[in-house]
């Protein structure tokens, strides 16, 4: 597929630091990189990163201290040296689990047992809104665009005060949401009138262009539609912004994805899926009316699906993917030129990260690659048929079932064999697992390294220890003289 570059506007790339938040030094080295593969602006969304104060400061990190002021004063330094613009992305409506969830602000939900939206009925939750965009904002010297969230407003509707409201003639789910955006928007262009404000777009789409025309956010917001299907339907999308901009929202985005969009639990991203993505939105931009005012497209890159969802791809592992579909956007296609723009400026010989090897002893752009490539090995030993499938193994299903461990009555040669297997496999992979957890807390915090391990290692590991321990307890009643001393 052949299409003109991405036609104008920012190309961003999302950092999402609600997991997996890198350590400062190796943020600084990504950011020049992002700029080195074509990135014009960075839309952050710190989430508990943030340095909250005062009342607020209960939102910042506890797993690991949040980053300083003067770190987050420092990004925006290193991305202005290098020509990107810095776009915060606060969450104001959806997606808010990591302010609902604490006790003391547990009233402002929707409903008690979804933690990411905001009841729209309070003001107290408007307040604390406010209050989260104010110390951002302030904290953002020079700031022009800022991104207020407002997607996956999941059980919107649902809540007591909501089903009251809704009980009036007239009153409808989407005018609940369009009445809390717009009350948001507007109170960000009364602070900071020289703002603009983008928000996500999903919520908008079941809309009419009636409704969107009437909504109140004309001239307030600038909706940015994001697909990250490898396969998204063109002419839907082409229709969908064809419908906001004759509603009179003509300040478009687009989102698209390099990571964190494959399975909630993907360790390492596959570069032609995302590259895929990003040439069906080429096909998009090329069959959009030339009066369409797209402002440009956030390549995001997600490190959780949701505040509490486990860690997904790791930076380090998707900058093949992050190069490459920049460089698809630049070309207008994944050409020959744009693969090797990407192996020569990343040193290495594959854009695909499981197949990449190292092409040369130098120096590289490629920050991080270590950690990507043991990473890469462990996950293919964690997803390795003897790994991954040892308790539905011949010699575990025939000769140590739950009957057998019960009983404690097993063949001792068979069970001594398949301990032996068990304790070698275990032995192989802690030598491979100290080694990410090494060079992973190099690029980010201790408390980051011990989650991804627990969540990505013990689930594999847990049933073979298990089997280990089982064995050990059997042949002690059944040969004290033939169990591990």
């Amino acid at each position: 597929m052949n299409f003109p570059p991405w036609p104008k506007g920012k190309k961003l790339v999302h950092l999402d630091l609600k997991g997996a938040p890198p350590r400062i030094e190796y943020l600084h080295k990504l950011i020049e990189l992002f700029s080195q593969l074509g990135a014009d602006g960075l839309l952050v969304e710190y989430e508990d990163m943030f340095p909250y104060g005062g009342e607020l400061s209960l939102l910042q990190a506890t797993a690991h201290p949040a980053y300083s002021r003067e770190v987050v004063l420092s990004i925006q330094d290193v991305a202005k040296s290098k020509g990107l613009e810095v776009i915060p992305l606060v969450q104001t409506f959806g997606h808010m689990e990591f302010v609902l969830k604490h006790q003391s602000l547990g009233g402002l939900r929707e409903v008690a047992h979804c933690l990411g939206t905001l009841n729209p009925h309070r003001e107290e939750g408007v307040r604390l809104v406010m209050e989260m965009l104010r110390q951002v904002v302030e904290l953002h010297p020079g700031l022009q665009t800022l991104h207020i969230g407002a997607d996956e407003v999941y059980l919107l509707g649902e809540g007591e005060e909501s089903k009251l409201w809704l009980a009036s003639p007239g009153n409808t789910v989407e005018k609940l949401f369009l009445s809390h955006v717009t009350r948001v928007a507007k109170a960000v262009k009364e602070a900071w009138p020289h703002l603009n404000v983008i928000m996500w777009d999903d919520m908008l789409r079941g809309m009419g262009h009636d409704t969107l025309k009437a909504s109140g956010l004309v001239g307030l917001v600038q909706p940015m539609l994001w697909d990250y299907n490898p396969v998204l339907d063109v002419d839907n999308t082409v229709s969908l912004l064809e419908k906001y901009h004759s509603a009179g929202l003509s300040e478009l985005w687009a989102a698209s994805s390099f990571k964190g969009s494959t399975s909630v639990h993907s360790s390492v991203p596959g570069t032609q899926r995302h590259v895929d993505n990003h040439l069906q939105w080429l096909k998009v931009a090329a069959s959009a009316p030339a009066a369409m005012n797209l402002q440009g497209i956030a390549l995001t890159g997600w490190q959780r699906y949701d505040h509490l969802s486990v860690l997904c791809e790791l930076m380090p592992l998707a900058l093949p993917s992050l190069a490459a579909c920049l460089q698809t956007l630049i070309h207008g296609q994944f050409s020959a030129e744009a693969q090797s723009k990407v192996t020569e400026s990343l040193g290495i010989s594959s854009v695909e990260v499981e197949a990449m090897q190292r092409t040369s002893a130098g120096d590289s752009l490629f920050a991080g690659r270590q950690l990507a490539e043991l990473v890469v090995e462990l996950t293919s030993l964690l997803n390795s048929e003897d790994m991954r499938y040892f308790e539905s193994s011949m010699f575990v299903r025939g000769w140590f079932t739950p009957y057998h461990r019960q009983r404690k009555m097993v063949n001792p040669l068979i069970t001594m064999q398949i301990q032996s297997q068990a304790t070698m496999l275990l032995a192989v992979l802690e030598q491979k697992v100290e080694a990410v957890r090494g060079e992973m807390v190099r690029l980010y915090p201790d408390s980051t390294a011990q989650e991804w391990i627990e969540q990505h290692v013990s689930p594999v590991t847990a049933p073979l220890r298990r089997i280990t321990e089982e064995i050990t307890a059997c042949l002690e009643e059944m040969m004290p003289s033939l169990a591990p001393q």
